[in-house]
């Protein structure tokens, strides 16, 4: 399996990596049939993601994807976080091994997850479609 120079960076040198005991909002999803597991954190002031961390178990399209994932939301308007796509995602790792796609839905899934969560703990209204979950994890979600 050949990955990308970006995949293995973010492998080896994880950004944003850890647990986050004051969060805003936590997302925790997998997939049982891979047995990735990832968790994310999201600190939010002024409808602006502040901080982000993750923890993820899994392989190193796992930890790269939700690498990946929270530099590009970091500092980022919630707004703008809820459209990432993992395709958008594996663009910028510079491509993923086609077996290793649903990494990166997780990742989408995770930050939705922790969005979600931030907007139940703030009672702020939302439209739950906006969080329905993909059921193809082994391919590109177009929006």
């Amino acid at each position: 399996m050949e990955y990308s120079a970006k995949v293995l960076e973010h492998f080896a040198t994880p950004h944003n990596v850890g647990k986050m005991d004051d969060a805003d909002g936590v997302g925790e999803v997998g997939n049982a049939k891979c047995g990735d597991i990832m968790k994310m954190y999201i600190k939010v002031k002024d409808d602006i993601i502040t901080d982000v961390k993750f923890n993820t178990y899994g392989c190193a399209s796992a930890i790269a994807t939700s690498s990946m994932a929270t530099d590009m939301i970091k500092g980022k308007p919630i707004s703008e976080a809820m459209k990432l796509t993992n395709k958008a995602v594996v663009e910028a790792l510079d491509g993923l091994p086609a077996v290793k796609i649903h990494c990166s839905v997780l990742a989408e899934e995770a930050i939705k997850a922790a969005i979600k969560d931030y907007y139940e703990r703030q009672n702020i209204p939302f439209d739950e479609n906006m969080f329905k979950e993909d059921t193809c994890h082994y391919c590109y979600k177009e929006h």
